[in-house]
């Protein structure tokens, strides 16, 4: 057992006073020790924490003990290390930008747990299509799956007619985690696809549960480990290393701040390029230094895990104030 653990997480459910429970959910990270990131919006939660068993084990007990979210999933994984530097947690509009007009509590596609999937994704009347980022996919997708070069899910409406002709299939999104599936396939569900799924759980519950077979490289994520190991039965590499063009499933973030594009880049090539994507990049004068990871923590400013809530409260101090002092309309 690895001394750390990872904790994937979301769940939809309204959050009236997200101020207050931002601050609750602030304080109880702080003192657990939790490290990671955390939105709460007014239609539920999304997350990922780092920390020791013991801590996560309470965190998750902590949010199931709220009746509204007693019935979260939570894909727990080991990790040598914290996989987070700072604590973040966020009040957003959404719990994952999409900007496509669904609720997911109103209809959605229907759920399939990773061992339903896992029986269905070879049936030639199935069409697996990838929900998440280009970059995400170009990393790593289930085999025969439909992507598109798309960088976030807003743009999803400017892709459907690529499936247009698919109509009568039985369409099964998937994402990392769920999350963006939830809305995808809602989006579905309202462009006219009748028959629609979502993987419940995501790539990485599923990678867990089923041994991830049929998933090609590795599945990105959004901490400090970049890129994770989902396929136990059969894994394979598909991407390429974007300087050598080599086989290469080892993803960096360019050293140069400016570009900082995701892209995947061997060992050998990293060094050779200091973690930069290009002769341009490595030359560039703000350029970070390389310390063979390709993942980069911007300037802490003497960060505190309690700095993000008092800035939030003098930022709500703020504002009260602005309200008491402009003059009437």
């Amino acid at each position: 057992m690895k001394p750390f653990k990872v904790i994937l997480y979301y769940f939809y459910a309204p959050i009236e006073d997200t101020e207050t429970y931002r601050d609750e959910h602030h304080l109880f990270c702080v003192q657990h020790n939790l490290l990671g990131r955390i939105i709460i919006a007014p239609e539920g939660l999304n997350g990922t924490v780092s920390g020791t068993p013991e801590d996560c084990e309470a965190y998750m007990n902590y949010v199931r003990s709220d009746s509204r979210f007693q019935d979260v999933q939570f894909k727990v994984e080991e990790h040598d290390k914290i996989a987070f530097q700072k604590l973040h947690v966020r009040v957003k509009d959404e719990i994952v930008n999409s900007d496509l007009g669904v609720d997911p509590l109103v209809r959605t596609g229907k759920h399939l747990e990773p061992a339903e999937f896992k029986q269905i994704i070879n049936d030639p009347n199935v069409v697996l299509v990838d929900m998440r980022s280009d970059y995400e996919h170009e990393l790593g997708k289930f085999k025969g799956a439909i992507t598109f070069d798309m960088h976030n899910l807003r743009e999803l409406p400017d892709h459907i007619h690529e499936i247009e002709h698919l109509k009568d299939k039985k369409i099964v999104t998937y994402c990392t985690g769920g999350i963006k599936c939830e809305k995808a396939s809602a989006y579905l569900l309202e462009q006219g696809f009748q028959d629609v799924y979502q993987l419940h759980g995501g790539i990485i519950r599923y990678g867990l549960e089923e041994g991830g077979e049929n998933f090609d490289g590795k599945c990105y994520v959004f901490d400090n480990r970049i890129a994770v190991e989902v396929n136990k039965v059969n894994p394979t590499v598909i991407s390429r290393c974007y300087i050598c063009d080599e086989p290469c499933d080892r993803m960096i973030n360019c050293a140069n701040a400016e570009c900082n594009t995701h892209v995947p880049v061997c060992h050998k090539c990293g060094q050779e390029m200091e973690g930069a994507c290009s002769p341009e990049c490595k030359a560039h004068p703000d350029k970070r230094t390389y310390d063979g990871t390709g993942y980069y923590v911007s300037n802490s400013n003497h960060y505190h895990p309690l700095q993000g809530l008092k800035s939030q409260k003098k930022n709500i101090k703020k504002m009260k104030l602005a309200e008491r002092t402009e003059p009437a309309q």
